[in-house]
């Protein structure tokens, strides 16, 4: 796992603050150089640095084979809670329930929070939820989100099923043909457990003939 150092440069102050916890909690190195057009406002240069990182973390994906997909943080910050819920989904859903009490943190709009959060989420692919429980800090209130990303997004992990080729996501476009140990073909697409709630394992041609020998009744997917 990666130490987590950040190498940020936004122009923006509160913003580069939030960028380094990120890396930091999240154990992940992230390294950003923008020069955005800070004359007009501060939204472009967000929303931008939102989209770059979650191509990254959707291309760091890959197929996201033996990724565990859930992961759930309850972030504390001083007096404000956060809930942030992570779905690695391939689906790309943000639900953001964040109040501020204030406009701005310095010269950053606390509205440009979410504005991150959405560009990040539907880049990177992910379902995400988000939500401050109490606060009364704007500051803390958007470091707790920022804070319980990383650590969702830390949370992630190989697990040994990757070994054998199997992807934990069943739904979307990672789809691949697998067999159970009755024989039975099962699209990973569509199931991800065989009836009996039995273990699946990578498909095995030969076993695919004796289950036509042996269930011709089965039909759909079943190859002699």
């Amino acid at each position: 796992m990666a130490p987590g150092v950040s190498k940020v440069s936004t122009g923006i102050g509160f913003f580069d603050h939030m960028l380094d916890l990120l890396a930091r909690h999240s154990r992940i190195d992230i390294t950003v150089k923008a020069d955005g057009d800070l004359h007009v406002d501060h939204h472009h240069t967000t929303e931008d640095v939102g989209i770059a990182l979650g191509q990254a973390v959707k291309q760091a994906l890959g197929s996201m084979a033996g990724i565990t997909r859930y992961a759930s943080i309850h972030m504390p910050m001083d007096e404000t809670l956060s809930r942030v819920v992570i779905d690695i989904s391939g689906r790309p859903v943000l639900v953001f329930k964040v109040d501020f009490p204030r406009d701005k943190v310095g010269t950053f709009d606390t509205e440009l929070v979410r504005e991150w959060f959405n560009a990040f989420t539907i880049n990177a692919g992910v379902t995400l939820h988000v939500e401050t429980l109490y606060g009364e800090n704007s500051h803390h209130i958007a470091e707790s989100c920022f804070k319980g990303l990383a650590r969702a997004l830390r949370a992630r992990r190989r697990d040994r099923s990757a070994r054998r080729g199997r992807s934990a996501v069943h739904q979307g476009s990672a789809r691949r043909l697998i067999s159970c140990p009755t024989a039975e073909r099962y699209d990973a697409g569509l199931y991800s457990t065989c009836p009996g709630r039995q273990q699946c394992r990578p498909r095995d041609d030969r076993q695919d003939q004796l289950c036509a020998r042996r269930f011709p009744f089965l039909g759909r997917g079943v190859r002699a």
